[in-house]
């Protein structure tokens, strides 16, 4: 049992906090995630890691019961309740935490039961991830898979499509002469120059050209087209659910982009949901405390909102999971493999970052985006 410090002891302790940060700006910079329960399981803190783990802001989560995000026989409710009935801190190592909006996660929790101070029954509990650095490495992975493609694009242009008019002429030439016979070989020539020809001209989209015009952009608005087009026309048998976050400030990003992004992953999860039951979830949270460089230069910008698109199909193979961002990887019949390896090119090309956690019935992409200086509290409107 913890005990309270005899005035003469406050006074000794009292200088060695001086020059330190508040606790609320010691909490945030913690990389595992804290929360702070009261005698009711209610939320009353949350720092940006546990944002992060949760999968949405603290604006959405403060003043819920931790009920509402975890289910109740998760073993994180015994290692409270310990805690809250002897008084101490305890710890319970490698447990599975399993809920339908975050996945599953393999973690360690530390509960820790206050008994000192205005409100009684407070528990503090630590989350760590056993994953971080998987993860991490991902999205390196996922970056160097993007530009790879925009180098691949620039050699296909330069190296293939010249010789292969050259080609593509001389069967042309050929084929005035050759008898009714090999005309069909020349033909064949020409047929298949083209299609190559024409998937170097999609490959050209990967190309690094001018500059993208940044600016503020509302990230609702573009889930809302999106989810439009979608509706009336691939994906109209299929259940959009739509969990925004109202508070977000502006994206900072190029909207014609920002729409052939989602457009993409809002379509493989189409093709990905069974023909009956079919559901896609778009959410939207501000997390703090991620940071990545951008590609091309030496800053550092903080990637706080998040963007998800979640289905219910059968998952993604484990033997693609690894290659998933490269150019002609799918698990489509009919698929050229670039749709994936176009997203990851552009949210590369707009400073953030992209990864995915999946398993039966539950496939999570999510696009991790700047956000402009101000502009706070965009409605959730949609276009229709």
């Amino acid at each position: 049992m913890a005990r309270a410090l005899p005035k003469a002891e406050v006074g000794v302790v009292t200088p060695l906090r001086i020059g330190l940060p508040d606790l609320g700006a010691i909490l945030s910079a913690l990389p595992d995630a804290v929360v702070v329960l009261d005698a009711d399981a209610v939320l009353r803190y949350v720092n940006p890691a546990a944002e992060n783990f949760f999968e949405l802001g603290a604006s959405m989560m403060l003043g819920r019961r931790l009920a509402e995000f975890l289910p109740e026989d998760n073993p994180v409710f015994g290692t409270i309740q310990q805690a809250r009935q002897y008084g101490a801190s305890v710890s319970e190592e490698e447990i599975t935490i399993d809920a339908p909006r975050i996945g599953s996660h393999l973690v360690s929790v530390r509960a820790a039961a206050m008994v000192e101070g205005e409100i009684d029954g407070l528990v503090v509990v630590t989350i760590q991830q056993r994953s971080i650095a998987r993860k991490i490495g991902r999205q390196l992975v996922h970056r160097k898979a993007a530009r790879s493609v925009s180098a691949m694009a620039a050699m296909l242009a330069h190296e293939v499509k010249n010789p292969l008019s050259g080609i593509r002429g001389a069967a042309q030439l050929l084929e005035q002469t050759a008898q009714s016979a090999d005309r069909e070989l020349t033909r064949l020539i020409c047929d298949e120059a083209d299609r190559i020809r024409a998937l170097v001209d999609r490959m050209e989209i990967f190309n690094d050209g001018l500059p993208i015009e940044m600016g503020p952009v509302n990230i609702h608005r573009v889930l809302g087209h999106v989810r439009m087009l979608a509706q009336s026309g691939f994906g109209r048998n299929v259940r959009f659910t739509e969990n925004y976050d109202p508070s977000l400030p502006a994206v900072l990003g190029d909207n014609d982009q920002l729409i052939q992004i989602f457009l993409n992953l809002v379509k493989n999860a189409v093709e990905a949901v069974p023909r009956s039951g079919g559901e896609i979830v778009l959410s939207t949270a501000f997390q703090q405390g991620v940071r990545f460089a951008v590609p091309g230069s030496g800053q550092r910008v903080s990637l706080p909102l998040v963007v998800s698109v979640q289905d219910n199909g059968e998952g993604i193979p484990e033997d693609v999971r690894p290659h998933l961002f490269e150019p002609f990887i799918t698990t489509k019949k009919k698929g050229t493999g670039l749709g994936l390896a176009l997203v990851a090119k552009i949210v590369g090309d707009h400073g953030g970052v992209i990864e995915f956690d999946s398993q039966p019935r539950r496939t999570v992409f999510r696009v991790r985006l700047p956000v402009t200086s101000g502009e706070q509290g965009l409605d959730a409107g949609t276009e229709g």
